[in-house]
Order: structure tokens, then sequence, then C-alpha cells
């Protein structure tokens, strides 16, 4: 598979990883849109959020737990933070491998894009 987050996930490329555990990753955007943007994604490819179903859907609770734990760390979690899942192409989505984005440390303005 050609999937850069597979790659990353697999430590076949670098990445600045911020975080890892067996299901979870979480590493900087290369392209940051706020003083603290990190990745956070499953190791296992899931295309979208689309892709999300009964066998799988547990991720989505790891991945939450992830965000908010990073949230913490980065002293973001009490002044506020975004968290963005772009799906499809109209949804902004760049990379077909289901990831949100954490996004904080300055003020989000709306509506986003």
């Amino acid at each position: 598979m050609d999937c850069i987050f597979c790659k990353i996930a697999g430590h076949e490329m670098a990445a600045n990883i911020v975080f890892e555990d067996d299901d979870v990753m979480a590493f900087r955007d290369i392209n940051p849109q706020a003083p603290i943007h990190l990745l956070i994604v499953p190791k296992k490819h899931l295309g979208s959020i689309m892709e999300i179903n009964e066998e799988n859907g547990e991720i989505i609770n790891k991945i939450i737990r992830t965000a908010q734990n990073l949230a913490r760390q980065n002293n973001i979690d009490s002044k506020g933070f975004r968290l963005v899942v772009n799906t499809g192409n109209d949804g902004g989505q760049t990379v077909g491998h289901l990831h949100f984005h954490l996004l904080g440390g300055r003020f989000m303005t709306w509506p986003p894009g």
C-alpha cells in the first residue's frame, strides 16, 4: 500500500512522533496551521471516517482519549482547541487515511473554510 500515514505508522518514513501505542500514533503536522498542530491516526489503515463500523469503532474512542491527553500535555486543554476530521475531496481530506487534526495555541476563527 502506498499510504504515507501507513508508512509513518510502520516506521518506514520519518515523522516527529509525539505519541504511539499499539493502535494509535500522533505526530506533528509538516504544514502546521496553529502553534500546536498534531495529526492523530489509527495505525491500521482506514481510508476515512466513512469506514468506521461496529467492528473497528473502538478506535475512535482511543483517538479521542489520545487527543485529550495530548491537549493536556501541550497545555491547550483549558483554553481550548479544535479537533478536525476532513472526509473526502469536498471535506478537504488530502491523505486517504483516517486522521484527526488537533489544533491549538491560538484563537480559532469560524467558519473554518
